[in-house]
């Protein structure tokens, strides 16, 4: 029986864990605002968070392509802004007019486990919506005006993650 390999694991010149601890030394020399007198506990931090990720999400049960994440990350940037400013200008109003509700949203078209939870996360990161529950494919959110087209915007996002993922929205 044939067994396949992920990206990167044939032992070519940059392996995939290889990837995966550069990343997380940008990330550390990020954070570190460029300075290298915390390296020792930063290669440690890195090693640890390689090791993690490799155990979390092995080589080859996922693939995410540039297009897609660029797409998202566009989407997500852009919704952030203008819902930040949509609830600035309703922090701002003399007498806010708001109309709080809890939904459900249905994410049966989501594969479960890493893609609803991602959902769930950046509904909580954008303006205005917090993931409350998340049980199966139910996905209940509170928001902050019901009046707004947030199912709409929601369903956009779950889009933008179906492709993300490769499947269709």
């Amino acid at each position: 029986m044939e067994q396949t390999r992920g990206a990167g694991q044939d032992g070519g010149w940059f392996p995939y864990w290889t990837r995966r601890f550069v990343v997380f030394a940008v990330l550390w020399w990020v954070l570190a605002e460029g300075r290298f007198d915390a390296w020792w506990l930063g290669l440690v931090g890195v090693a640890l968070a390689t090791w993690g990720s490799m155990r979390l999400l092995p080589a080859g049960r996922h693939g995410v392509s540039l297009a897609p994440t660029l797409r998202f990350l566009a989407f997500f940037v852009w919704n952030s802004l203008r819902g930040g400013v949509q609830v600035a200008a309703m922090a701002l109003r003399p007498r806010p007019d708001l109309a709080p509700a809890l939904i459900e949203i249905d994410l049966s078209h989501l594969p479960p486990g890493t893609a609803r939870v991602l959902m769930l996360n950046t509904l909580g990161l954008m303006p205005g919506t917090l993931g409350v529950r998340l049980e199966e494919s139910r996905l209940r959110l509170h928001v902050l005006d019901a009046r707004l087209p947030v199912v709409a915007e929601a369903r956009e996002l779950e889009a933008h993650i179906a492709r993300l993922f490769g499947g269709r929205p």
